[in-house]
């Protein structure tokens, strides 16, 4: 028979489990391996008993003697709603024996950010971005990688893991190959929640060929393991039944041979047939025979101690128990000795645990249910009294039975706002959720609504819209918080793409005030969805009505400098006279910049207006304050850990910013980079439209058409196009990409329809939406006619405007479609006005084309390196060629 008995110094939890002890072995020699040490995932599935805590301690041991580092954390069955508590076991420990001054320094920016969530420092304004704080954590656990090499993190039972520590360990294993770590992870399949395991499904798809399945012992290594427990007098038929009975189960196998010698029952085939009672006996209602035959007050210690779930404090669960120290004390020795309850391991906190999880689910799950809700209540005030916070008591409150107690409503509320705080708004969705179950009292349900919808803005804009209209038709809204409830709701429309229905919401709240602060803000909302929207083609007469307003505002309050930004933005699209945009923009600031309140962080009116207020001064040629802004965005974002949408955003609008100056390389970068970020937080987004747009344009700037070609392909840049403003126009960069390409016709069309579309939306500014030079351009051999008339309209609407840009682009247009002298004259002149401006990919492309019309060759090198300081291969190119050409 082939041995199957592990070493005499390793569990015997381990038998049959060689394989996995190799995979374990080899792994720990991998990270040892100081020529070549390379981050590593293994996870170990199975059924409750099969042997996974067993192999996590081996790894402990193995990796403890190879002299690594090790730290572990176990995840319990009812502290799944306590967000971040895995990874904090995990990660804190090592943050806390740091000082304070050496934790901020090698955390970085991330300490602010992520430090709440592993529970080192407060939290403080603004609120976390969730995205932010995952990123935040990655981070953390990366540095501590490096500092601590080799390290090694033991995750068990992950499978009850909270969603927010899952999320962290998948993308923090996403990215392993680089660190000197080793990551190990056990679960049970099938036992999570649907999010948990979409989660541990990708940990699991990282790990590849490291998943190891863990299977049921065979007959002949049940049977060694009989014998070593209970000699080798244990005959075969014994043994078969043994393997029987526990169905091969290691766990089970275990605790039915410790009973057997506990009763020293002769192992014979005589004796056999006893098994299966006694196995009854250790489970079903059996097991709960067993515990009250252990006393009333052991029981009650142990329901205490099954209630804290983790962090058992002998005085906690006394407390909870109603005992005293004394008699707690021996009810932990009774507890012991029924091995129901022992002595914690490196991965637990308090002084106890349960012998395994599946007699901590016994326990609590024989609770009567209406005492398990008075003990969750009690719990609670435990927890508090022990300094750990109302977060950490959430947990317990959430388990009360609902009885329309006021104040559980009010801890609920507090606990949710903890939970926002430090990035876990599904946690405070939560708590919220359970706050209205109670239920709270009438005159506070609508506030509990609308912190509901608070909560879920960013995650479940549909969600969002029940709950605030909820909280709405409701009373106890009033003021300013009302007024930020409707406001709030218009958005979550506009998310879900009820444009229409955005607009009408706050038009008609609108018509409930006075003239005021309240009512000002609210006309200010509608303004921005409409110019966010369809302009003119949403609202019919709303430029008008915009520009009335504003002309009241001297720019004393938030409203009246939103309503400035408004119009200056509006009258940007349309095309209006730039010093009067800039005068407007101007006013709008304070000191030179965002006034308190209107801040890139700041909530109250969001990222729209700054985004507005940058954009007008972009394409009014004023990109020193449009940069400034735009890189003021990314700082603020950066700094406060906002690595969702709003970062991909300030990335775009930077990359747009640079594209302007004719930075192109690095205009490249930033809206990579923003694209990725967008791709995280999902297609079809208005922020995801911004990111792909711009690389795409500034790769046909750069002369990338094929690059630029296949991205258009791989990130769906073509029509539908979003009901949203997107800077620059994408039918007009499209239009562009389809001529560079060689697809002339489809150019041609997408083109025309770009300029239906700035028609009907009353967009008239050449530059933002510069679809009729590229037109003209394409209709000059086929209907030279229509071409000029194009490009004199576009002239007039450029002088209309007033900047040298616009100026310089429409003269190069013109020159464009001349030939001899008359079109050298337009080139100089398009040379003289975007020498003048700040966009130097413009300046180069005019000079370029100036020189190759003059035939000179000093106009060519100043072309060409203008190209080359913009990062223009393709003006590049175009240059040294006509260069060649002329030598």
């Amino acid at each position: 028979m082939t041995e199957v008995r592990p070493p005499a110094a390793t569990s015997a939890a381990l038998w049959e489990r060689e394989a996995e002890v190799g995979v374990i072995a080899r792994a720990v020699d991998r990270l040892r391996d100081e020529t070549c040490p390379t981050g590593q995932l293994l996870v170990f599935r199975g059924e409750a008993g099969l042997g996974k805590t067993a192999l996590l301690a081996e790894t402990r041991r193995a990796a403890e003697a190879a002299g690594c580092t090790v730290w572990s954390a176990r995840a319990g069955e009812t502290l799944r709603s306590v967000p971040f508590h895995v990874v904090r076991q995990l990660l804190q420990p090592a943050l806390l024996a740091l000082l304070p001054e050496e934790g901020r320094d090698y955390l970085g920016d991330w300490y602010d950010i992520a430090g709440p969530a592993l529970g080192i420092t407060e939290p403080g304004p603004p609120p976390a971005d969730p995205q932010g704080v995952y990123d935040g954590l990655v981070a953390a656990g990366r540095r501590l990688a490096s500092r601590y090499y080799p390290l090694v993190l033991l995750i068990d039972d992950a499978h009850w893991a909270d969603q927010e520590t899952l999320r962290w360990l998948a993308a923090f294993t996403e990215r392993l190959a680089a660190l000197p770590v080793l990551v190990v992870v056990a679960h049970r399949p099938g036992e999570a929640d649907p999010e948990s395991a979409a989660h541990l499904d990708a940990v699991d798809a990282l790990a590849g060929d490291g998943v190891r399945g863990l299977t049921a012992l065979s007959p002949a290594a049940v049977a060694d393991l009989t014998r070593a427990t209970l000699g080798e007098r244990a005959d075969d038929p014994f043994c078969r039944e043994v393997w029987a009975v526990a169905a091969g189960n290691p766990y089970y196998t275990v605790e039915l041979l410790a009973k057997v010698a506990d009763r020293d029952l002769e192992p014979t085939e005589s004796t056999a047939e006893e098994l299966r009672a006694i196995n009854k006996a250790a489970h079903d209602g059996g097991f709960v025979a067993h515990l009250e035959g252990l006393g009333i007050e052991a029981t009650r210690f142990a329901w205490a101690a099954a209630i804290l779930g983790t962090g058992i404090f002998v005085d906690h669960a006394a407390g909870l128990a109603g005992l005293g120290r004394d008699k707690a004390l021996r009810c932990v020795e009774v507890l012991r000795t029924a091995r129901i309850l022992t002595a914690p391991g490196p991965a637990d906190d308090g002084d106890l645990v349960f012998v395994h999880p599946l007699i901590a689910t016994a326990v609590y799950s024989n609770i009567p249910e209406y005492l398990r809700g008075a003990m969750h209540g009690v719990a609670a005030k435990v927890v508090l009294d022990a300094g750990r916070g109302i977060a950490a008591a959430s947990r317990h409150l959430m388990e009360v039975r609902p009885e329309g107690d006021a104040d559980l409503v009010e801890h609920l509320r507090e606990a949710a706002r903890a939970h926002l705080a430090v990035g876990a708004p599904d946690a405070a969705r939560r708590c919220l959720e359970r706050a209205l179950a109670e239920p709270p009292l009438a005159g506070v349900r609508a506030q509990v609504l609308y912190e509901l919808g608070c909560a879920s803005l960013l995650t479940s804009p549909s969600q969002t819209i029940g709950h605030l209209r909820g909280a709405l038709e409701l009373p106890g809204l009033d003021g300013d918080v009302r007024v930020d409830a409707v406001c709030r709701l218009s958005q979550a429309l506009l998310h879900n793409n009820e444009l229409e229905e955005a607009v009408r919401t706050v038009q008609t709240e609108a018509a409930l005030h006075e003239p005021g602060p309240a009512r000002m803000r609210l006309t200010a909302v509608q303004f921005m969805w409409e110019r966010l929207l369809l302009g003119e083609a949403s609202a019919p007469g709303s430029s008008q009505r915009l520009a009335e307003l504003a002309g009241t505002c001297t720019g004393r309050d938030n409203s009246e400098r939103a309503l400035l930004i408004l119009r200056g933005f509006d009258a940007t699209c349309r095309g209006e006279n730039a010093e009067e945009i800039t005068e407007l923009c101007d006013r709008a600031l304070v000191n030179g910049g965002l006034a308190p309140g209107l801040g890139w962080t700041d909530t109250t009116w969001g990222i729209e207006l700054p985004m507005m207020l940058a954009s007008a001064y972009a394409y009014t040629d004023r990109l020193d304050r449009a940069t400034t802004l735009f890189n003021e965005a990314l700082r603020a974002y950066t700094s406060a850990g906002w690595s969702g949408g709003h970062l991909s955003l300030a990335h775009a609008y930077l990359g747009l910013g640079l594209r302007r100056r004719g930075r192109l390389k690095e205009a490249e970068e930033s809206l990579r980079e923003s694209l990725r970020l967008a791709e995280r937080v999902g297609r079809g987004l208005p922020l995801y439209w911004s990111a792909i747009c711009n690389l795409v344009d500034v790769l046909l700037a750069r002369g990338h058409v094929d690059e630029a070609w296949r991205v258009a392909e791989q990130y769906d840049f073509a029509p539908p196009y979003p009901s949203t403003i997107v800077l620059p126009d994408p039918r007009s960069v499209r239009g562009r990409l389809l001529l560079a390409v060689g697809r002339t016709a489809e150019g041609v069309n997408e083109l025309e329809e770009a300029q239906k579309a700035a028609a009907a939306r009353g967009h008239l500014n050449p530059v933002m939406v510069p679809w009729a030079v590229d037109l003209a351009r394409a209709l000059a051999g086929q209907d030279p006619a229509r071409a000029a008339q194009l490009a004199a309209e576009t002239r007039a609407r450029a002088e209309r405007l007033g900047t040298d840009t616009a100026i310089g682009e429409a003269l190069r247009c013109a020159a464009a479609l001349e030939t001899g002298q008359r079109a050298v004259r337009l080139a100089a002149q398009a040379v003289t006005y975007l020498e003048s401006s700040p966009c130097q990919y413009e300046h180069a492309a005019a000079r370029i084309e100036y020189g190759i019309l003059s035939r000179s060759t000093s106009e060519l090198r100043r072309g060409l390196d203008l190209a080359r300081s913009c990062g223009a291969d393709g003006l590049v190119q175009q240059a040294e060629g006509a260069l060649a050409g002329m030598e």
